[in-house]
This record gives C-alpha cells, structure tokens and sequence, in this order.
C-alpha cells in the first residue's frame, strides 16, 4: 500500500513515517525541506509547499492513505501564513484525495480548537469550537486548525473516510519546537510560572502519538467504521502538573526549576501589549507572550481518551516515565 505523509520531515510526521515504513508500506513524504535520511530508508520524498494547490494534487496522486500533519504553528500575529498553510492547505489535501480517489484521510489536528481560556478538566470531543474567544484573543493557530478540522470532517463520505486526531503537547527525541524553546528561555532566565502554578495539563509522547494515527487509518478500513468523521483527543491519559513537568525536563539538562512567578492576568496584559506592537508593525515571528499563551499556561487542560480507546483501540504504550528517559538520553547525547 501507497501513503502520502504531508510533513514527513518534521517532528510527528518523522515517526509517522518511520512507522509506516516499518511495517512494510510504501510511504512518500511531502514537505519544503530536503531529507536525505528519509530517502536512504526507502521513503519517497516530495518537494512542495501545502499552499501550492498544484504541488498537492500531484503529492496525493497513486496513493491510497493520506496523513496529513503538515501545518504551520507557533503563536505569530499575522493571520493570512496561517490561513494559507492551515486552512487552504488542507482544502488542498481534500480536493486532491478527491481527485486521486484516496480512500482514507488522517488529519492531525489540536486540542487547542476547543480552547476557550478557561480551564478544560476531562472534556470530551463534544467540546464545542468557541471561534468568538479565537479571534479575540489573536489565537491564529488554533483557530486555523479549527477551521480546517471543521472541512476534514465534513468531508467524510462513502469515498473519503476521514477523521482527526488532537494530540496534546507532544514530546519526545527530535523535538524541534516546545522542548528546545523551554530549556532555552529557563536557561536565558526568561521562563516565568504563570498563575499559581496548580494547573494540570495532559501530554503525548510522540511514539504514542504515531502510533494513534496509523490504529485510525487501519480503523477507516471498514465502510462502517464510528471513526469516520470524528475527532479524538490523544494523551498519555495521566493529567501531569504542568510545572512540575516542565521543571522535570529541565533536570534532564540540568538545568534550574522554575522559581519566578507572575499573574495570569499580568501575563495577558503583557502579552496584549507585545501583540499590538507584532500587528501594528506588522512584525514577523512570535511575541515571546501573548494573551493566548498566558491563559494555556495558567489553565488545566486534560482529556477523556474513552472515543479513541473504544473505536479504534488508542491506549499510550509507551509510559511518561520510558518516554522520559528517552528523551534525556537524546538531550543529552
């Protein structure tokens, strides 16, 4: 069997591919960067921007699963890169499955669509999407993933099986985004604890988090699958202090625990202000606070797993403890 992997390169899709490959798939990857090493394991890669409707109708063309996990995150001001990426790029992924007669279609998705910025203490996928709260509070990313899940969803049908995962915060070796940016800012004396520091928050390791993708993709074989357009929360399923887990990562390397603290409501009003200078200047990159940072730092935020458990057998194999020394081993090699 063929399957396409958008971002094939990058955190995630990397071990979505590594898994698929090996269980003996054909597996192209589709992204903007060159990967040597994808291609010396027998990985077909694909140059190509998601927002080039083209350059996706020709990825998606011969195979039969798409996993789309390709997008564009962070906490950035400007909204048409996201709109781009995130919304037309997977209007893309669908009309050339459309196209091509892709039978199945895995969107990865993020629990941040049904953030509202007040605490989420063991919701279920009947969350609703709050886009008034979005865009008020410039929360770009989550709003253009919202988006996006809404069309993966709505396109299910007899001839595209689709379904969303939301994994929430994923770790593990080879992180190239939350990880280095947390021993980063504690190791320049710049990580605050924002709120009282009491917050609880779920988390995936990401072998978990491939692993989910490919049980839904087997899962959509079957015409009559409870899959078929629904989305799924996915974590380790055990709710972790969220300061506490950070300051364990930071021991990893040896560095500090967190020991500053500011208000909630002092962060919002500091990331309100580093919001309007990025927008009025038209700045690129991230404040380094914003209101919707503020707010999912100083917020719980854990899941009920029953929906991807009972349809299609989700249950983290790999435990916070293994997943941790895993990543010490590779921070500090």
């Amino acid at each position: 069997m063929k399957v396409l992997v958008t971002g094939g390169g990058g955190f995630l899709g990397r071990y979505i591919v590594e898994q698929l490959v090996a269980r003996g798939e054909q597996v192209r990857s589709f992204g903007r960067g060159s990967y040597p090493d994808l291609e010396a394991s027998g990985v077909e890669v694909v140059r190509g921007d998601i927002a080039d409707r083209d350059a996706v109708l020709r990825a998606c063309q011969g195979v039969e699963v798409v996993y789309h996990v390709a997008a564009l995150p962070g906490i950035a001001m400007q909204w048409r890169p996201y709109e781009q990426a995130n919304i037309r790029g997977t209007e893309h992924v669908i009309a050339a499955c459309r196209e091509h007669g892709v039978a199945r279609l895995v969107y990865t998705s993020s629990p941040s669509v049904t953030f509202a910025g007040v605490d989420q203490c063991g919701v279920d996928e009947q969350a609703p999407y709050d886009f008034d709260w979005m865009i008020a509070h410039r929360a770009h990313y989550s709003r253009s993933k919202a988006i996006a899940e809404q069309a993966v969803l709505a396109a299910n049908d007899a001839r595209l099986r689709t379904c969303a995962l939301r994994p929430h915060l994923i770790w593990g070796p080879r992180d190239n985004h939350l990880i280095p940016r947390l021993i980063a800012r504690a190791r320049a004396g710049r990580l605050r604890r924002v709120g009282d520091g009491k917050n609880r928050v779920d988390t995936i390791y990401v072998e978990n988090a491939a692993v989910a993708h490919l049980q839904a993709a087997d899962a959509l074989l079957d015409a009559s699958s409870p899959a078929a357009g629904k989305a799924y929360f996915l974590s380790q399923n055990e709710p972790v202090n969220c300061w506490d887990w950070i300051d364990e990562i930071l021991a990893l390397v040896d560095v500090p625990p967190v020991r500053k603290t500011i208000s909630r409501r002092n962060a919002e009003r500091a990331g309100l202000v580093l919001e309007n200078v990025y927008r009025l200047l038209s700045l690129s990159g991230e404040p380094t606070m914003t209101r919707f940072l503020a707010a999912q730092l100083a917020t719980s935020h854990w899941f009920d797993l029953s929906a991807a458990r009972r349809d299609f057998g989700y249950a983290p194999a790999i435990s916070s403890s293994e997943g941790m020394r895993r990543l010490g081993a590779w921070l500090r090699s």
